[in-house]
């Protein structure tokens, strides 16, 4: 039987708890596989992570937690991780593996190249999945095809590396092998930019003398452009922190976009230029939805937004079929040299 600890019972670390057990006891035999031992510097996270499942047995003690492990997850803030290294470094058995789920992988890899002793492994982990912070949340299926980036230390075995491979494999997630750098340049991108680009349009709107009376017409898009807003403010702060340099640039790119669009507002040939710039948006995204995994299958949870773009397609033909079509034999005939938006087309 293996022994795992985890250490952080939180979203991220229950799942894997509540994944590992199940894969666990699929595997039938007389004992279970694993034995997965969760610690978490708050009780009522530990209490709860035994009610729901999460780990076969919570500690109370780091140390203790640790003792004899074959493989620890830490699951902590990336803040707390430095610190968390050096706290279970003197008790870590030789042959251990150590990982971990943190959204920054340069500074951690670094921190572990410090306090992790010499005989013990560490792979660096962070799983491309999330939807809450709280335990609450747990899910065994929550990487189930995501992305598990995966960012071995130079002193890493091979066998480490089967070890980690294997615990994404029984979450069901498809590992990455990726340069901590890159990977910070990286996700900058595509995870960090996107909830700094969402904490600065709440901000935004919300600090407006108007905003008491604009909130009465905030719909879906208002609210899933502001989702990542409401994510843990020390859980942002500190990934930022770690990752300051490549933030800045996605940033820097981002503010060159909106400056390039404020610029089309005011530029004559601003119909044309500003449909440019929403259908290459479009068209991008639509790449990137399509995306499909080694199954065939959608990388991306997009299908059902697939679906309503072509139930909407699907009805507006039914409904609105003669009239749409009377609408494009009118712009067919339209003059040589006349732009959308002239007269003749009200």
């Amino acid at each position: 039987m293996q022994r795992v600890t985890i250490i952080g019972l939180g979203l991220v670390g229950g799942s894997i708890g509540l994944g590992l057990r199940r894969w666990s006891a699929a595997q039938g035999g007389s004992s279970p596989a694993l034995r997965v031992t969760g610690f978490d510097t708050d009780l009522d996270h530990q209490q709860l992570a035994k009610k729901i499942g999460a780990v076969d047995h919570a500690e109370w003690k780091l140390v203790n937690a640790i003792a004899g492990a074959d493989l620890i997850v830490l699951a902590t803030p990336v803040a707390a991780m430095r610190e968390t290294m050096s706290d279970i470094a003197a008790s870590l058995r030789p042959g251990a593996v150590v990982t971990d789920t943190g959204s920054t992988k340069a500074d951690v890899l670094a921190w572990a190249t410090e306090a992790i002793p010499a005989g013990v492994n560490f792979v660096g982990g962070h799983p491309m999945a999330g939807k809450a912070q709280s335990i609450e949340a747990a899910d065994a299926d929550l990487f189930k095809g995501a992305t598990w980036c995966v960012c071995p230390s130079v002193t890493a075995t091979e066998d480490a590396n089967k070890i980690v491979l294997g615990m994404i494999a029984a979450l069901g997630a498809e590992p990455y092998f990726i340069d901590p750098h890159e990977h910070d340049a990286y996700v900058a991108g595509v995870s960090h930019l996107p909830f700094v680009v969402s904490t600065a349009l709440m901000r935004a709107v919300s600090n407006d003398p108007s905003w008491r009376d604009m909130r009465a017409l905030t719909a879906t898009g208002f609210r899933d452009l502001t989702r990542l807003a409401a994510g843990g403010p020390e859980m942002h702060r500190d990934i930022v922190l770690t990752n300051g340099p490549a933030v800045e640039r996605w940033v820097d790119a981002m503010v060159e976009e909106l400056q390039r669009f404020k610029g089309m507002l005011r530029s004559e040939d601003r119909s044309d230029d500003l449909l440019t710039f929403f259908e290459g948006a479009r068209d991008a995204r639509a790449d990137w939805s399509t995306q499909t995994t080694r199954e065939g299958g959608l990388l991306q949870e997009t299908r059902d937004e697939l679906s309503a773009v072509n139930m909407s397609g699907q009805m507006g033909r039914m409904l609105f079929g003669n009239f749409a079509g009377r609408r494009r034999s009118s712009a067919s005939r339209r003059p040589a040299g006349a732009r959308r938006g002239d007269k003749g087309d009200d």
